[in-house]
């Protein structure tokens, strides 16, 4: 008998309910064709093309559900490269002597980003870690100095993963229950999005790129509030994105350029985002 007092009762079967007994029948040819399974219960209908438009709802719906079970209502995201490595850490991807040294170099935003999740994060506790919530790709670089930095201070954060031709196993810091995957990048991109109270972004490469535009696209169009946009690193930006040049020719608006803040520390990002939200 199902329980009347609880919130969620119906005089109908819950799924739960229908997939044991689903799963309890004769095995017979019938009961072990295809065509019997539960229609959610079916792994190869659920993967078919045709099913796209579902899956997409799934994985918007999944993380979610768990997300705001947890009450967590914002984040701040932090972007950057998977290859730079920790300081004294192996360079593991750079190809030549060059990509070597400047890898090497770069460590030292490992060691910002890691610095700036704690600050992040100690802020975090004072609302049970429901605002400012660290937020990652889930990787290794960058992405694993946020969910260390977090996890220094005994503060949760989340991992947004995602299957990629070689595939890489979150990284051991982001909290298990907040290690999500996904299979597409479009609903990865809006669960970035959608607490962001603000974004942290690291030297990387196009994915890192991908991101930061996507941000910017959003806020400049209007589609998305204004939030700070931290770029860490201002030599390595101004060389690598040339914004100035971007309103000399007309193809961004004046002053579109202040969209973006640059901090060369921890201490420079978080102040960012205490005089903007006034802290």
């Amino acid at each position: 008998m199902q329980d009347k007092t609880n919130d969620g009762w119906t005089p109908l079967p819950h799924s739960d309910q229908d997939l044991q007994r689903a799963r309890s029948v004769p095995q017979t040819p019938q009961t072990q064709s295809p065509a019997y399974r539960l229609a959610w219960d079916d792994p190869d209908f659920l993967t078919q093309r045709d099913l796209r438009g579902v899956r997409l709802q799934l994985e918007l719906l999944k993380p979610e559900m768990i997300l705001s079970e947890r009450g967590i209502r914002s984040t701040v995201i932090l972007f950057g490269g998977a290859r730079i490595p920790e300081p004294g850490g192996e360079a593991w991807a750079a190809k030549n002597e060059t990509q070597q040294k400047n890898l090497e170099a770069n460590s030292k935003y490992y060691e910002e980003a890691r610095a700036f999740a704690r600050l992040c994060s100690e802020h975090s506790a004072a609302s049970l870690y429901r605002e400012f919530v660290i937020v990652t790709g889930g990787g290794p670089g960058v992405m694993e100095a946020g969910n260390r930095g977090a996890a220094d201070v005994g503060a949760p954060s989340i991992g947004l993963n995602i299957v990629l031709a070689h595939e890489q196993a979150p990284n051991l810091y982001v909290t298990p229950e907040l290690c999500f995957n996904f299979h597409y990048f479009a609903v990865r991109k809006m669960h970035f999005i959608m607490r962001a109270k603000a974004v942290a972004i690291f030297p990387g490469g196009f994915g890192t790129m991908d991101e930061l535009f996507e941000t910017l696209t959003l806020i400049q169009t209007g589609r998305m509030e204004r939030v700070p946009v931290i770029l860490f690193g201002r030599s390595f930006w101004e060389r690598a994105i040339d914004i100035d040049f971007l309103a000399e020719q007309g193809t961004i608006s004046p002053g579109d350029q202040h969209i973006i803040e640059y901090a060369d520390t921890a201490a420079e990002a978080w102040d960012c985002i205490q005089r903007f939200y006034e802290l």
